[in-house]
Formats: C-alpha cells, sequence, structure tokens
C-alpha cells in the first residue's frame, strides 16, 4: 500500500518518505499536538490562490495553498471531505499544502501550486513529488448536475456530466498535477475515503453531520 499509517498516527507514503529532508504527515481526528510546532496556514476560501510563508506562522491571509522553501516552517491546511495535497521539490527543497475541495479543484489549484513553486523558488515539475491524502471518494462523492458539468474538462470518457452523478475529486487532482508536468510514477494517490474509511476522519457527509477538519502539515527539516 502506498499510504499507512505511522506509530504517531499519521498516514504518510512511500513516495514522500524517501526525502530524508522532509518531515510531513496527513492527521486524522485522532491525532493531538500535530504539527509539533506552530504552523503557517490560510483562511480557505475554495480558490486557487497561494501564499508565501517565510518563517511566518498564523494566519497568513486567504488562500488555499501555502508554499514554503525555508527550513523549519510548517506550511499547513485543514481538511475533512476536501482534498489535501502536499508537493516536495527533490532538487530546491521546497514544499506546499494544498487545499482541494470541489471548487478549488475546478479553479485547478494543484496546478496553481505547481506554478507558484515555480515562480518562487525554481521548482521544475519533474522534480516534484505529490501525495493526494484523505479525501472523500469517487464512489461517494454525489454531486449536483451544475457542478458535475464543470469537470468535463479532466474526465472526456464521461457521459454522465449533465447529470446528478459521483465525481472523484482526488482523481481529478491527480490528472490536474500530469497536466501540470509531474510524472504519474512520483503522484501518490489511493488514500482512505473519509466518509466510509475506518473511522479516522471527520466526514461532513457522515449523519450525523460532523464538523471538525483534520490537519495535513509539511516542513523542510533545520
Amino acid at each position: 500500500m502506498t499510504f499507512y499509517r505511522d506509530a504517531r498516527g499519521l498516514y504518510r507514503t512511500a513516495g514522500l518518505d524517501t526525502l530524508e529532508w522532509l518531515d510531513y504527515g496527513f492527521g486524522t481526528r485522532h491525532v493531538q499536538d500535530w504539527p509539533p510546532a506552530p504552523a503557517a496556514i490560510v483562511k480557505q476560501i475554495h480558490s486557487n490562490r497561494w501564499l508565501h510563508a517565510d518563517g511566518q506562522s498564523g494566519v497568513l491571509g486567504c488562500a488555499d495553498a501555502v508554499l514554503t522553501a525555508t527550513p523549519g516552517t510548517w506550511v499547513a491546511v485543514r481538511t475533512a471531505d476536501c482534498v489535501p495535497l502536499l508537493l516536495a521539490d527533490e532538487r530546491t527543497h521546497a514544499v506546499a499544502a494544498v487545499h482541494a475541495g470541489w471548487r478549488g479543484t475546478v479553479a485547478n489549484i494543484a496546478a496553481a501550486a505547481v506554478a507558484g513553486m515555480y515562480n518562487l523558488f525554481g521548482s521544475r515539475p519533474e522534480d516534484l513529488r505529490a501525495a493526494i491524502g484523505p479525501a472523500i471518494c469517487g464512489d461517494c462523492y454525489e454531486v449536483s448536475a451544475e457542478v458535475a458539468a464543470q469537470f468535463r474538462r479532466w474526465f472526456p470518457e464521461r457521459d454522465d456530466l449533465d447529470r446528478k452523478t459521483r465525481v472523484d475529486l482526488a482523481e481529478t487532482n491527480r490528472r490536474q498535477l500530469v497536466e501540470a508536468g509531474l510524472d504519474e510514477s512520483r503522484i501518490d494517490s489511493g488514500a482512505p475515503c473519509t466518509l466510509t474509511g475506518s473511522g479516522d476522519f471527520y466526514s461532513y457527509r457522515r449523519s450525523p453531520g460532523e464538523r471538525g477538519r483534520m490537519v495535513t502539515a509539511i516542513a523542510v527539516r533545520r
């Protein structure tokens, strides 16, 4: 399995584990005191905006991705059913934490974060590794016809996106990362579903609705 749960209760991936200079984890509802230091976060607005954290912590502003190459600076996003996405550059040691709900996914926040890493740090897509964390899966995420129609660009093979149906946010983000230039073999996916998973996760779509969020965080080691 690409994803596994470590001794801290965090979900991790085989691909990001190859980077010895990196600390990261996809949190669950059970993990406390994560990350281990104050993190730079954003007021998440379901956009394709990113912000740069250069040693800061706390809320930087309104956006849905946080980028840094500063050792010791944690960047983080909070999710339940939305997609948490981590990016790490093997060459420049830059990283990003991304929040992708359906609106941010349609706005291509994943590709915007890749472009932001290039603009700030000179990160090349071919040097990036990515991990797409626990989110509601494509078998569970039912949306209206109006929402489904906005995913046609990434699923040209589907003929049901003109009606109420299910869409796969994680797969959409994976395809967007490939479009942005990442090698498919360097994208870790297949994380557990937050709705039907092991009970490790919050889900807004579970009945009764839950309002908690998990923290996904990443940092360059000092």
